[in-house]
Protein backbone atom coordinates (compact mmCIF):
# COMPACT_ATOMS: atom_id res chain seq x y z
CA UNK A 1 0.00 0.00 0.00
CA UNK A 2 1.99 3.36 -1.12
CA UNK A 3 1.66 6.50 0.86
CA UNK A 4 3.59 7.94 3.61
CA UNK A 5 2.38 8.16 7.54
CA UNK A 6 2.21 11.53 9.30
CA UNK A 7 2.67 11.79 12.43
CA UNK A 8 0.03 14.31 13.49
CA UNK A 9 -2.22 15.76 16.75
CA UNK A 10 -5.71 14.59 16.62
CA UNK A 11 -6.94 18.57 17.11
CA UNK A 12 -5.05 19.72 14.08
CA UNK A 13 -7.45 17.12 11.49
CA UNK A 14 -10.97 16.96 13.82
CA UNK A 15 -12.64 19.50 16.40
CA UNK A 16 -14.74 19.20 19.14
CA UNK A 17 -18.22 20.41 18.47
CA UNK A 18 -20.17 22.03 21.24
CA UNK A 19 -23.50 22.96 19.35
CA UNK A 20 -26.33 22.40 22.17
CA UNK A 21 -29.61 21.23 20.46
CA UNK A 22 -33.00 23.03 20.65
CA UNK A 23 -36.62 22.69 19.72
CA UNK A 24 -35.91 22.52 16.29
CA UNK A 25 -34.11 19.56 16.72
CA UNK A 26 -36.91 17.82 18.94
CA UNK A 27 -37.90 15.50 15.88
CA UNK A 28 -34.39 14.35 15.59
CA UNK A 29 -33.32 11.13 17.40
CA UNK A 30 -31.26 11.41 20.40
CA UNK A 31 -28.55 8.94 21.37
CA UNK A 32 -27.36 8.34 24.63
CA UNK A 33 -24.17 6.53 26.08
CA UNK A 34 -26.84 3.39 26.65
CA UNK A 35 -27.63 3.47 22.93
CA UNK A 36 -23.95 2.44 21.94
CA UNK A 37 -22.58 -0.76 21.66
CA UNK A 38 -19.33 -1.01 23.41
CA UNK A 39 -16.18 -1.35 20.82
CA UNK A 40 -18.58 -2.21 17.88
CA UNK A 41 -20.09 1.33 17.46
CA UNK A 42 -23.86 -0.29 16.80
CA UNK A 43 -26.33 2.27 17.79
CA UNK A 44 -29.75 1.50 19.35
CA UNK A 45 -32.02 4.26 19.02
CA UNK A 46 -35.71 3.99 20.56
CA UNK A 47 -38.66 5.96 19.47
CA UNK A 48 -38.75 7.16 23.18
CA UNK A 49 -35.33 8.65 23.04
CA UNK A 50 -36.14 11.37 20.24
CA UNK A 51 -37.60 14.43 22.54
CA UNK A 52 -34.66 14.19 25.06
CA UNK A 53 -33.76 17.59 25.77
CA UNK A 54 -29.98 16.64 26.59
CA UNK A 55 -26.73 16.92 24.86
CA UNK A 56 -25.47 18.19 21.89
CA UNK A 57 -26.57 17.97 18.14
CA UNK A 58 -24.25 16.33 15.75
CA UNK A 59 -24.32 15.62 12.05
CA UNK A 60 -23.49 12.71 9.63
CA UNK A 61 -20.04 12.01 9.42
CA UNK A 62 -19.19 13.29 13.09
CA UNK A 63 -18.30 10.02 15.42
CA UNK A 64 -19.50 10.09 19.13
CA UNK A 65 -16.84 9.07 21.83
CA UNK A 66 -18.31 8.36 24.72
CA UNK A 67 -16.00 10.53 27.77
CA UNK A 68 -17.74 8.90 30.80
CA UNK A 69 -15.74 5.68 31.82
CA UNK A 70 -14.08 5.73 28.51
CA UNK A 71 -13.04 2.08 28.84
CA UNK A 72 -16.38 0.94 27.86
CA UNK A 73 -15.07 2.56 24.23
CA UNK A 74 -18.71 3.76 23.28
CA UNK A 75 -17.93 5.23 19.96
CA UNK A 76 -20.04 5.52 17.41
CA UNK A 77 -20.41 7.20 13.93
CA UNK A 78 -24.01 8.16 13.08
CA UNK A 79 -25.39 7.75 9.38
CA UNK A 80 -28.06 10.45 10.47
CA UNK A 81 -28.10 14.09 12.09
CA UNK A 82 -29.41 14.01 15.47
CA UNK A 83 -28.34 14.96 19.18
CA UNK A 84 -26.59 12.96 21.83
CA UNK A 85 -25.90 12.88 25.40
CA UNK A 86 -23.47 15.28 27.19
CA UNK A 87 -21.58 12.56 28.27
CA UNK A 88 -20.52 12.38 24.29
CA UNK A 89 -17.90 14.44 22.87
CA UNK A 90 -19.20 14.98 19.01
CA UNK A 91 -15.64 15.00 16.80
CA UNK A 92 -15.84 16.33 13.53
CA UNK A 93 -13.27 15.34 11.14
CA UNK A 94 -11.77 17.99 8.70
CA UNK A 95 -11.53 17.98 5.04
CA UNK A 96 -7.79 15.88 5.53
CA UNK A 97 -9.24 13.24 7.32
CA UNK A 98 -11.99 10.36 6.43
CA UNK A 99 -14.45 10.08 9.09
CA UNK A 100 -14.58 6.29 8.70
CA UNK A 101 -11.10 6.02 9.35
CA UNK A 102 -11.59 8.46 12.56
CA UNK A 103 -13.76 5.99 13.62
CA UNK A 104 -11.54 2.78 13.51
CA UNK A 105 -9.11 5.36 15.26
CA UNK A 106 -11.08 5.84 17.78
CA UNK A 107 -12.62 2.73 18.27
CA UNK A 108 -8.98 1.77 18.34
CA UNK A 109 -7.70 -0.12 21.91
CA UNK A 110 -4.85 1.76 22.11
CA UNK A 111 -6.84 4.95 21.55
CA UNK A 112 -9.07 3.94 24.06
CA UNK A 113 -6.51 2.29 26.78
CA UNK A 114 -4.73 5.57 26.72
CA UNK A 115 -7.77 8.08 27.05
CA UNK A 116 -8.75 6.07 29.75
CA UNK A 117 -5.51 6.15 31.88
CA UNK A 118 -6.43 10.47 31.41
CA UNK A 119 -9.29 10.14 33.23
CA UNK A 120 -10.51 12.72 35.87
CA UNK A 121 -12.42 11.44 38.66
CA UNK A 122 -12.82 8.38 41.08
CA UNK A 123 -16.40 7.34 40.94
CA UNK A 124 -17.37 8.94 37.79
CA UNK A 125 -14.28 8.74 35.33
CA UNK A 126 -14.48 11.41 32.75
CA UNK A 127 -11.64 11.73 29.44
CA UNK A 128 -11.15 16.00 28.04
CA UNK A 129 -10.86 16.88 24.39
CA UNK A 130 -8.29 18.48 25.74
CA UNK A 131 -6.08 15.34 26.08
CA UNK A 132 -8.27 13.42 23.17
CA UNK A 133 -7.06 16.22 21.07
CA UNK A 134 -3.84 16.58 21.55
CA UNK A 135 -3.11 12.81 20.96
CA UNK A 136 -0.52 12.07 18.44
CA UNK A 137 -1.01 9.63 15.43
CA UNK A 138 -0.05 8.36 12.49
CA UNK A 139 -2.15 9.32 9.64
CA UNK A 140 -1.80 8.30 5.50
CA UNK A 141 -3.14 10.17 2.98
CA UNK A 142 -6.80 10.48 2.37
CA UNK A 143 -7.09 7.39 -0.05
CA UNK A 144 -5.48 5.31 1.97
CA UNK A 145 -7.77 6.46 4.91
CA UNK A 146 -10.55 5.56 2.80
CA UNK A 147 -9.21 1.73 1.76
CA UNK A 148 -8.23 0.99 4.94
CA UNK A 149 -11.90 2.07 6.85
CA UNK A 150 -13.14 0.33 4.04
CA UNK A 151 -11.40 -2.90 4.16
CA UNK A 152 -12.23 -2.43 8.14
CA UNK A 153 -16.36 -2.04 7.11
CA UNK A 154 -15.91 -5.69 5.72
CA UNK A 155 -14.39 -7.24 7.73
CA UNK A 156 -15.61 -6.62 10.83
CA UNK A 157 -18.81 -7.01 9.74
CA UNK A 158 -18.24 -10.47 8.85
CA UNK A 159 -16.67 -10.92 12.80
CA UNK A 160 -19.80 -9.56 14.27
CA UNK A 161 -22.02 -11.49 11.59
CA UNK A 162 -20.49 -14.68 13.37
CA UNK A 163 -20.59 -13.24 16.65
CA UNK A 164 -24.09 -12.31 16.30
CA UNK A 165 -24.64 -16.38 15.17
CA UNK A 166 -22.58 -17.57 18.18
CA UNK A 167 -24.62 -15.33 20.58
CA UNK A 168 -27.68 -16.35 19.19
CA UNK A 169 -26.58 -20.38 19.88
CA UNK A 170 -26.12 -19.33 23.16
CA UNK A 171 -29.31 -17.82 23.88
CA UNK A 172 -30.78 -20.72 22.40
CA UNK A 173 -29.13 -23.52 24.68
CA UNK A 174 -30.29 -21.23 28.12
CA UNK A 175 -33.26 -22.00 26.62
CA UNK A 176 -33.15 -25.73 26.08
CA UNK A 177 -32.03 -25.66 29.83
CA UNK A 178 -35.39 -23.90 30.66
CA UNK A 179 -37.05 -26.21 29.11
CA UNK A 180 -35.62 -29.13 30.40
CA UNK A 181 -35.67 -27.59 34.10
CA UNK A 182 -39.56 -27.05 33.35
CA UNK A 183 -39.99 -30.06 31.93
CA UNK A 184 -38.12 -32.27 35.49
CA UNK A 185 -40.62 -29.84 37.83
CA UNK A 186 -43.79 -30.86 35.88
CA UNK A 187 -43.21 -34.61 36.09
CA UNK A 188 -43.13 -34.15 39.95
CA UNK A 189 -45.78 -36.09 41.79
CA UNK A 190 -45.76 -33.94 45.44
CA UNK A 191 -47.64 -32.24 47.48
CA UNK A 192 -47.02 -28.15 46.92
CA UNK A 193 -45.90 -25.95 49.67
CA UNK A 194 -46.08 -22.01 49.99
CA UNK A 195 -42.73 -20.56 49.62
CA UNK A 196 -43.64 -18.95 53.51
CA UNK A 197 -43.42 -22.46 54.93
CA UNK A 198 -39.82 -23.32 53.48
CA UNK A 199 -37.67 -20.40 54.50
CA UNK A 200 -37.54 -16.84 55.51
CA UNK A 201 -37.55 -13.49 52.96
CA UNK A 202 -35.44 -10.83 53.79
CA UNK A 203 -33.97 -7.29 52.11
CA UNK A 204 -30.83 -5.95 51.74
CA UNK A 205 -29.40 -2.97 53.27
CA UNK A 206 -27.80 0.29 52.47
CA UNK A 207 -24.32 0.04 51.61
CA UNK A 208 -22.56 3.87 51.75
CA UNK A 209 -20.51 4.76 48.79
CA UNK A 210 -17.88 5.47 50.82
CA UNK A 211 -17.31 2.22 52.05
CA UNK A 212 -17.34 0.56 48.59
CA UNK A 213 -14.60 -0.78 46.95
CA UNK A 214 -12.78 -3.00 50.09
CA UNK A 215 -12.00 -6.47 48.85
CA UNK A 216 -9.98 -7.33 51.99
CA UNK A 217 -12.83 -8.00 55.17
CA UNK A 218 -14.43 -11.55 55.54
CA UNK A 219 -18.08 -10.71 54.43
CA UNK A 220 -18.95 -10.36 51.14
CA UNK A 221 -21.41 -7.37 50.07
CA UNK A 222 -23.22 -8.68 46.86
CA UNK A 223 -25.45 -5.90 44.28
CA UNK A 224 -27.62 -7.16 41.57
CA UNK A 225 -24.99 -7.18 38.91
CA UNK A 226 -23.82 -10.18 40.93
CA UNK A 227 -26.33 -12.02 39.96
CA UNK A 228 -25.74 -14.80 36.89
CA UNK A 229 -28.02 -15.28 34.33
CA UNK A 230 -30.47 -17.80 35.13
CA UNK A 231 -28.37 -18.34 37.69
CA UNK A 232 -27.82 -22.25 38.02
CA UNK A 233 -23.88 -22.15 37.93
CA UNK A 234 -22.03 -22.39 40.88
CA UNK A 235 -22.43 -20.65 43.88
CA UNK A 236 -21.66 -16.09 43.66
CA UNK A 237 -18.48 -16.12 45.72
CA UNK A 238 -16.91 -13.05 44.17
CA UNK A 239 -17.33 -9.21 44.71
CA UNK A 240 -14.54 -6.39 44.94
CA UNK A 241 -17.16 -5.12 48.19
CA UNK A 242 -16.87 -6.83 51.68
CA UNK A 243 -17.21 -5.07 55.17
CA UNK A 244 -16.59 -6.34 58.57
CA UNK A 245 -19.17 -7.82 61.08
CA UNK A 246 -18.57 -4.53 62.86
CA UNK A 247 -19.09 -2.32 60.17
CA UNK A 248 -21.91 -5.06 59.12
CA UNK A 249 -23.44 -4.06 62.92
CA UNK A 250 -23.29 -0.46 62.46
CA UNK A 251 -25.39 -0.60 58.80
CA UNK A 252 -27.99 -3.39 60.83
CA UNK A 253 -27.13 -5.04 57.46
CA UNK A 254 -27.80 -8.37 57.87
CA UNK A 255 -25.48 -11.73 57.02
CA UNK A 256 -27.27 -14.11 55.19
CA UNK A 257 -25.53 -17.78 55.25
CA UNK A 258 -24.20 -19.55 52.51
CA UNK A 259 -27.13 -21.58 50.77
CA UNK A 260 -28.85 -18.29 50.72
CA UNK A 261 -30.94 -17.71 47.50
CA UNK A 262 -30.99 -14.25 46.10
CA UNK A 263 -32.39 -11.78 43.58
CA UNK A 264 -33.58 -8.48 42.82
CA UNK A 265 -36.91 -7.20 44.58
CA UNK A 266 -37.08 -3.76 42.36
CA UNK A 267 -36.80 -2.23 38.78
CA UNK A 268 -36.26 -4.14 35.33
CA UNK A 269 -33.92 -6.19 37.26
CA UNK A 270 -36.81 -7.79 39.13
CA UNK A 271 -38.51 -8.82 36.29
CA UNK A 272 -35.58 -10.72 34.83
CA UNK A 273 -35.68 -13.32 37.55
CA UNK A 274 -32.06 -13.72 38.02
CA UNK A 275 -31.78 -16.21 41.39
CA UNK A 276 -28.43 -17.09 42.42
CA UNK A 277 -26.93 -18.64 45.55
CA UNK A 278 -24.27 -16.96 47.70
CA UNK A 279 -21.28 -19.35 48.28
CA UNK A 280 -19.84 -17.48 51.28
CA UNK A 281 -21.39 -15.09 54.01
CA UNK A 282 -22.80 -11.92 52.64
CA UNK A 283 -24.14 -8.54 53.01
CA UNK A 284 -27.05 -7.69 50.37
CA UNK A 285 -28.00 -4.22 48.56
CA UNK A 286 -30.80 -2.60 49.34
CA UNK A 287 -31.99 -3.82 45.78
CA UNK A 288 -32.15 -7.37 46.65
CA UNK A 289 -33.59 -10.00 48.40
CA UNK A 290 -32.69 -13.10 49.99
CA UNK A 291 -34.76 -16.54 50.84
CA UNK A 292 -33.56 -18.02 53.07
CA UNK A 293 -34.45 -21.62 52.88
CA UNK A 294 -35.57 -24.21 55.94
CA UNK A 295 -32.85 -26.72 55.15
CA UNK A 296 -34.97 -29.45 57.12
CA UNK A 297 -37.26 -29.23 54.77
CA UNK A 298 -35.65 -28.00 51.07
CA UNK A 299 -32.40 -28.57 49.56
CA UNK A 300 -30.73 -25.24 48.98
CA UNK A 301 -29.53 -26.36 45.39
CA UNK A 302 -33.39 -27.79 44.95
CA UNK A 303 -34.45 -24.55 45.79
CA UNK A 304 -32.68 -22.71 43.71
CA UNK A 305 -33.70 -24.61 40.61
CA UNK A 306 -37.80 -24.34 41.91
CA UNK A 307 -37.63 -20.89 42.63
CA UNK A 308 -35.75 -20.36 39.10
CA UNK A 309 -39.58 -21.37 37.66
CA UNK A 310 -41.59 -18.10 38.95
CA UNK A 311 -43.00 -15.83 36.43
CA UNK A 312 -41.74 -12.47 38.36
CA UNK A 313 -44.21 -11.00 36.20
CA UNK A 314 -46.77 -12.00 38.68
CA UNK A 315 -44.62 -11.13 41.90
CA UNK A 316 -44.96 -7.40 41.22
CA UNK A 317 -47.09 -5.20 43.27
CA UNK A 318 -48.84 -1.98 41.44
CA UNK A 319 -46.64 1.34 41.05
CA UNK A 320 -44.79 2.69 38.34
CA UNK A 321 -41.70 1.51 39.46
CA UNK A 322 -41.48 -2.83 39.76
CA UNK A 323 -41.56 -3.80 42.94
CA UNK A 324 -41.65 -7.33 44.80
CA UNK A 325 -44.91 -8.07 46.30
CA UNK A 326 -43.88 -9.94 49.54
CA UNK A 327 -47.41 -11.69 50.01
CA UNK A 328 -47.31 -12.88 46.29
CA UNK A 329 -43.41 -14.24 46.63
CA UNK A 330 -44.60 -16.32 49.99
CA UNK A 331 -47.98 -17.40 48.29
CA UNK A 332 -45.83 -19.28 45.44
CA UNK A 333 -46.96 -22.72 45.77
CA UNK A 334 -43.77 -25.39 44.45
CA UNK A 335 -43.44 -29.00 44.44
CA UNK A 336 -41.96 -30.70 47.71
CA UNK A 337 -40.84 -34.19 47.06
CA UNK A 338 -38.58 -35.86 50.01
CA UNK A 339 -35.39 -34.23 50.51
CA UNK A 340 -33.34 -37.63 48.86
CA UNK A 341 -36.03 -37.08 46.06
CA UNK A 342 -34.17 -33.37 45.72
CA UNK A 343 -31.34 -33.94 45.41
CA UNK A 344 -31.65 -36.39 42.94
CA UNK A 345 -33.57 -33.88 40.97
CA UNK A 346 -30.87 -31.46 40.93
CA UNK A 347 -27.76 -34.30 40.36
CA UNK A 348 -30.03 -35.31 37.41
CA UNK A 349 -30.51 -31.98 35.75
CA UNK A 350 -26.76 -30.95 36.27
CA UNK A 351 -26.12 -34.15 34.83
CA UNK A 352 -28.20 -33.75 31.70
CA UNK A 353 -27.15 -30.08 31.47
CA UNK A 354 -23.64 -30.69 31.14
CA UNK A 355 -23.34 -31.43 27.31
CA UNK A 356 -25.46 -28.07 27.02
CA UNK A 357 -23.36 -26.12 29.49
CA UNK A 358 -19.97 -27.68 27.71
CA UNK A 359 -21.16 -26.48 24.27
CA UNK A 360 -22.06 -22.75 26.00
CA UNK A 361 -18.58 -22.51 27.70
CA UNK A 362 -16.59 -23.59 24.36
CA UNK A 363 -19.38 -20.85 22.09
CA UNK A 364 -18.55 -17.92 24.50
CA UNK A 365 -14.89 -18.38 24.40
CA UNK A 366 -14.85 -18.54 21.06
CA UNK A 367 -16.86 -15.59 20.92
CA UNK A 368 -13.99 -13.62 23.19
CA UNK A 369 -11.55 -14.65 20.97
CA UNK A 370 -13.51 -13.16 17.50
CA UNK A 371 -13.41 -10.02 19.45
CA UNK A 372 -9.90 -9.78 20.44
CA UNK A 373 -9.14 -10.81 16.42
CA UNK A 374 -11.45 -8.08 15.90
CA UNK A 375 -9.89 -5.54 18.16
CA UNK A 376 -6.00 -6.94 17.00
CA UNK A 377 -7.24 -6.09 13.17
CA UNK A 378 -8.47 -2.50 13.88
CA UNK A 379 -4.90 -1.52 15.56
CA UNK A 380 -2.82 -3.38 12.99
CA UNK A 381 -4.95 -1.71 10.23
CA UNK A 382 -5.02 1.83 11.76
CA UNK A 383 -1.26 1.55 12.51
CA UNK A 384 0.00 0.81 9.09
CA UNK A 385 0.86 -2.84 10.41
CA UNK A 386 -0.81 -4.57 7.64
CA UNK A 387 -1.51 -3.89 3.76
CA UNK A 388 -5.44 -4.31 3.46
CA UNK A 389 -5.17 -5.66 0.09
CA UNK A 390 -2.65 -8.28 0.35
CA UNK A 391 -4.31 -9.48 3.85
CA UNK A 392 -7.30 -9.55 1.47
CA UNK A 393 -6.03 -11.38 -2.00
CA UNK A 394 -3.79 -14.22 0.93
CA UNK A 395 -7.50 -14.79 2.96
CA UNK A 396 -5.76 -14.02 6.38
CA UNK A 397 -9.44 -13.16 7.91
CA UNK A 398 -10.23 -16.42 6.64
CA UNK A 399 -7.38 -18.87 7.92
CA UNK A 400 -7.92 -16.68 11.06
CA UNK A 401 -11.83 -17.25 11.56
CA UNK A 402 -11.09 -21.45 10.83
CA UNK A 403 -8.58 -21.25 13.33
CA UNK A 404 -11.00 -19.64 16.47
CA UNK A 405 -13.49 -22.69 14.66
CA UNK A 406 -10.88 -25.19 15.37
CA UNK A 407 -9.95 -23.92 19.06
CA UNK A 408 -13.90 -24.26 20.08
CA UNK A 409 -14.45 -27.99 18.67
CA UNK A 410 -11.13 -28.82 20.52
Amino acid sequence: MNGEWSQIRLKHVARNVVDPENSADADKPFIGLEAISSWTGAIDVRDEDSNCELGNRFQRGDVLFGKLRPYLAKVAAPDFDGHCSGEALVVRPKRNLCSSFLFYLMANPEFVNAVDASTYGAKMPRASWHFIGNMTFSLPDLPTQKTIADFLDLETARIELLIEKKRQLVARLAEREKALLHLMFSQIKAKRWRTRHLGNLRNGAGFPVELQGNPNEDIAFFKVKHLKTFGLDAAITATEDTVSAETARKLRATVFPVGTIVFAKIGAALLLGRFSMIGRPACLDNNMAAFVPNKRMIDADFCLLALSQIDMATMVQPGAVPSLSTEAFYSYELPLPSLEEQQELVSRFRSERATLSSIADATKTSIERLREFRAALITAAVTGQINPETWSRRGTTDRRLDQIEAEMGA
